[in-house]
């Protein structure tokens, strides 16, 4: 390797007609080495690498990732890579983007703005703060429109957080999230912080609502509510609602049911947020570590009682698709709207019909398990009406099969036979008629002659 220096005297040297050989003897360099550097082929003060560069093989993947979405998170990044073999650091792969100039500039974003930042102290076990995250684009299959939502619940003091997916931000939903993510933390804090959410406080005054008052009764801790214009005193979730969007969301796929993308985000936090490393007063720890040491209070043995509904359509098999389970309801309901309503805490769900008269009653089996449960009652029943239709309806034609022609097609081919038949009959009389000779006229010559003589004898 030659310094800069070197490099200087090198190119001078050569300036002044000396040969590569002479300035390999003069500065007692390799000649291969004084060719490469006259030729600009290495650079003064870069030693070359002699074992092959260990980031080259995962260059063109970052290329392209960072060109599809320049706002990626190298941590997100990171994650996709040690999936497919990277073994580095991430500050190597951080600095790897940076010298390599790696990731685009987005113009459009390159306008913002930064501001202050207060410092507020959480003190542990003290506060859990609380969100709702809208997931836009959420997969076809859940049947949910355009937009996901997502309650994070995370401790301020250590940062642990948890989430859980939601078809909508209504106070039922709100109390069941708040009821399972607290028991995923858990336990539950002093205190509860949300921002002005209409499901918990009015938002013009900041007063908490008397329907919500029960369930923050029920769970012993006190409900917060941030001022106007105050985001950062939810800053912790704020960091988390980030995350949940940028480094799970983002690159969740379209073949998930919402039972296998929770048990996705249960796993991304488990292994990626609580091994998030924190600076404590004895040094650094994780933040499992950390939250292990809050002094959070045990749940209630059950949850607040609210009554949470969801609407649904009942297949043609006569089921109701609930939390990765399928419950039965009569054939008479196959295809038709009905709405799921359950009690939170209760062993049971009710399906409801449009008529608001419930259907059917089964006992709840736990999210995802991919069960089946049946009324025998709606399952002789599904069997009977499908025997029936069978037997009216007949069976349905095989691709494959022979059928000749029946009775009636033979008939009626019959009857064009004999249509035909008298009509050749008729066109052949009429074509014979036509053909039979005609008599010819033949002329006597000596007819006109006698009757020629004769005129020529009467005077």
């Amino acid at each position: 390797m030659l310094t800069w220096e070197d490099d200087v005297e090198v190119h001078a040297l050569r300036k002044r007609g000396w040969s590569i050989s002479a300035i390999a003897r003069h500065t007692g360099r390799d000649r291969k080495t004084v060719r490469a550097y006259l030729n600009d082929e290495r650079t003064p003060g870069v030693r070359k690498r002699r074992e092959p560069d260990p980031f080259e093989p995962f260059v063109d993947y970052v290329t392209c990732r960072l060109s599809e979405d320049p706002h990626l998170w190298a941590r997100t990044l990171c994650d996709e890579l040690e999936e497919l073999g990277y073994r580095l650091s991430y500050p190597t792969l951080t600095r790897q983007i940076r010298d390599r100039g790696l990731r685009p500039v987005c113009e459009a974003c390159a306008t913002a703005t930064d501001r202050a930042n207060a410092i507020i102290a959480h003190p542990a076990g003290e506060e859990t703060q609380w969100d709702w995250v809208d997931l836009p684009n959420p997969p076809a299959s859940w049947g949910w429109g355009g937009m996901a939502h997502l309650l994070v619940g995370s401790l301020a003091h250590s940062g642990r957080w948890r989430g859980i997916l939601a078809p909508a931000m209504t106070q039922p939903h709100l109390v069941d999230g708040l009821d399972r993510v607290s028991r995923r933390l858990g336990g539950v804090t002093k205190v509860w912080r949300f921002d002005r959410m209409a499901t918990v406080c009015h938002p013009e005054s900041g007063r908490v609502t008397a329907s919500f008052a029960g369930a923050a009764k029920h769970y012993g801790v006190a409900v917060a509510i941030c001022p106007p214009k105050a985001g950062n005193r939810k800053g912790v979730v704020e960091k988390a609602n980030h995350t949940a969007a940028q480094r799970w969301w983002r690159t969740l796929p379209d073949d998930v049911t919402v039972e296998q993308a929770q048990q996705r985000l249960d796993e991304f936090c488990r292994l990626r947020g609580d091994t998030r490393m924190r600076a404590t007063a004895d040094g650094k720890a994780s933040v499992a570590t950390v939250a292990a040491t809050e002094p959070l209070t045990a749940l209630p043995a059950t949850p607040y009682p609210a009554i949470l509904t969801e609407p649904r359509t009942a297949s043609r098999q006569a089921l109701v698709s609930y939390r990765g389970n399928r419950y039965s309801v009569p054939p008479e309901l196959a295809s038709a709207q009905v709405t799921v309503t359950r009690v939170l805490g209760a062993e049971v769900i009710d399906i409801v019909t449009t008529a608001q008269i419930t259907i059917a009653r089964h006992r709840l089996a736990p999210d995802g398990a991919g069960v089946t449960v049946r009324d025998h009652g709606h399952v002789y029943a599904l069997e009977q009406a499908a025997m029936a239709a069978a037997g009216s309806a007949g069976r349905p034609h095989r691709r494959k099969e022979r059928i000749p022609p029946g009775p009636a097609a033979i008939a009626a081919a019959e009857a064009l036979r004999r249509g035909t038949s008298e009509s050749n009959m008729t066109t052949s009389g009429a074509a014979e008629t036509s053909q039979m000779p005609t008599p010819s006229t033949v002329i006597d010559l000596s007819t006109y002659e006698r009757a020629a003589r004769g005129r020529n004898t009467l005077t």
